[in-house]
């Protein structure tokens, strides 16, 4: 298995995170009174039972790093979520920021700030996936 960190989230209702979730593809691989799981292909979100979270003022997030963006901001518009700036759950879509990668959020009910972020395009990667050929690669000037 690989190496990672999966984030760790309130959630006031654990059955009502998980219905919300499943609405844009995230399926329940855990849950007991106080802990769920969740995962959709390699994303991993787990959340505890915290009643007295508040979504005004909770400071809880994560970054979502995927290699389509576009489909999960897709999937979560599909799934009723709205596209604004105030209140929970909302969505913002993905643009480029200053440190050139695109990024979108989801807010989830709980107030957790979930960064949808576009992994970044490895051209030498994507032609090997391609079976095409690869760009030329210069040693850095020394």
């Amino acid at each position: 298995m690989v190496d990672r960190a999966t984030p760790n989230l309130p959630s006031r209702d654990l059955e009502a995170t998980a219905a919300f979730y499943a609405a844009i593809g995230f399926a329940t691989t855990y849950r007991d009174p106080g802990w769920l799981i969740l995962e959709r292909g390699s994303l991993v979100l787990e959340f505890f039972h915290d009643p007295g979270v508040d979504p005004a003022t909770t400071s809880a997030g994560s970054c979502l790093r995927v290699d389509d963006v576009d489909a999960l901001y897709a999937a979560c518009a599909a799934a009723g979520i709205q596209e604004t700036h105030l209140g929970w759950p909302r969505l913002h879509p993905p643009q480029v920021e200053d440190s050139g990668l695109r990024i979108g959020a989801l807010v989830d009910p709980d107030g957790s700030l979930l960064r949808l972020v576009q992994n970044h395009r490895d051209p030498v990667a994507d032609a090997d996936r391609a079976g095409g050929e690869q760009p030329e690669h210069r040693p850095a000037a020394g």
